[in-house]
């Protein structure tokens, strides 16, 4: 019987990792190869970024076109496996330009460190007790970093709630931290369990949970693009989108879906820069959650008194340009130096603008000829590859596919002999 007890297997030489795996998942020598291989990275690199490797997942990157923000012309590395997206950004931006591209802005890169006190008998008065001592947490917190300190960051001040939970009210410290460039989990972590000690002898409660909030409602970016209704296919357009807007703010059902076309566009940003997309998405999701007391849009759309088409978007952005795979991931950093950006404010805002951009191109597609047309045609090629096509055969199979609209396996695999003369056709 196989077992996938295998103590210590981080241990193991890469040669011993490749064959438990060969023997566990019978894989062939041509599978271990495809698993072994690492692109753009060594093996002692990703070696040491997670646990038990055994090689790396490639996923494809594109450059959306088109963008000008703030004045700004820029090209923008996006990760991303899914059809249509970097194409559809791209498209968004061109018609964005006509009426000066996107204008960004940020709150700073500011995080909240969460220290999570229990066990007192009077919650509001240790509240009270724990605001007392603000500079002395302030001072204990930036001792754990002075680099950051002296870079203009660090510990700017504490809030703290008292928060009624079903094992009876919690005193919660919010610690306010600039975090400058980096995404900054690692500095507020350790200020927070630095400050910790502290609130329980101050107190007499008890200290559990010591850690950064993804909830980053003081990081929020903010993107706005002013649509020319000419431009997008005009007034009725204009109004197809404001009325799939309006469906979207009003219906979770459908606002989990709008929002999932606005994450295809800054995640595959957020990847293509080595950033943490999990804490991005949480963070997404969880503030349109909170910002109006149920799950709303992340966007806003509206008509301006010439009729074009505006849209918003607001969104906390916790991305870092120093520390984690931005700084050791060679693709993150070429794909930086690409960018242009300066600062993790400028990182966030870029990122806004193309969820902006990717929100309204699936609006629009939504509006008119519906999301599949231009989706389909992408994803019959997929289709047709993993079917066994090879060059024109590619091409050749996804335009039947598309013309019967008939996107499936079984019909690429029946034109596929039927161009390869192994059937009549």
């Amino acid at each position: 019987m196989k077992s996938s007890d295998l103590s210590g297997f981080y241990k193991r030489s890469p040669e011993d990792r490749w064959k438990a795996i060969r023997e566990f998942g019978e894989l062939t020598d041509a599978e271990i190869d495809t698993i072994r291989s690492t692109g753009a990275l060594k093996f002692e690199q990703i070696d040491r970024m997670i646990e038990n490797v055994v090689g790396s997942m490639p996923i494809p990157l594109g450059v959306a076109v088109n963008f000008r923000i703030n004045g700004r012309d820029y090209l923008i590395p996006m990760a991303i496996e899914e059809p249509s997206v970097v194409a559809a950004a791209s498209n968004a931006a061109k018609m964005a330009r006509e009426r000066g591209g996107f204008t960004t802005s940020t709150t700073g890169p500011v995080m909240i460190g969460q220290i999570q006190l229990v066990g007192v008998p009077d919650p509001h008065g240790a509240r009270l007790t724990i605001l007392g001592h603000r500079d002395e947490i302030l001072s204990t917190a930036n001792e754990k970093d002075p680099l950051l300190v002296k870079l203009g960051g660090g510990a700017k001040d504490v809030e703290v709630r008292v928060v009624e939970t079903p094992r009876g009210p919690m005193v919660i410290t919010h610690l306010i931290v600039d975090c400058r460039d980096a995404m900054g989990a690692n500095a507020v972590n350790t200020m927070a369990e630095a400050v910790a000690p502290h609130i329980e002898k101050w107190t007499g409660g008890r200290v559990y949970l010591r850690i950064i909030s993804n909830l980053a409602v003081k990081r929020l970016s903010r993107a706005r693009a002013v649509f020319a209704k000419e431009a997008i296919g005009g007034e009725d357009v204009v109004d197809g989108i404001l009325e799939a807007y309006a469906f979207a703010d009003s219906d979770p059902f459908r606002c989990a879906t709008h929002n999932k076309g606005i994450m295809n566009g800054i995640d595959a940003v957020v990847v293509a820069t080595g950033n943490d997309w999990r804490a991005v998405e949480a963070g997404a999701h969880a503030f349109a959650a909170w910002k109006a007391g149920g799950y709303r849009s992340l966007t806003a759309w509206e008509k301006d008194a010439d009729g074009d088409l505006v849209g918003t978007i607001e969104l906390p952005l916790a991305v870092g340009l120093v520390g984690g795979a931005t700084a050791v991931h060679p693709t993150a950093k070429a794909n930086v130096r690409l960018l242009g950006v300066k600062t993790a404010q400028e990182l966030a805002e870029v990122i806004a603008a193309v969820g902006l951009a990717q929100n309204f191109a699936a609006l629009r597609a939504l509006a008119t000829e519906g999301i599949q047309r231009g989706h389909m045609s992408l994803h019959a090629r997929n289709i047709a590859a993993s079917m066994g096509a090879v060059g024109e055969e590619v091409d050749r199979v996804a335009e039947i596919l598309v013309r019967e609209r008939k996107v499936r396996m079984d019909r690429a695999k029946e034109i596929l002999a039927e161009l390869r003369g192994e059937t009549k056709p």
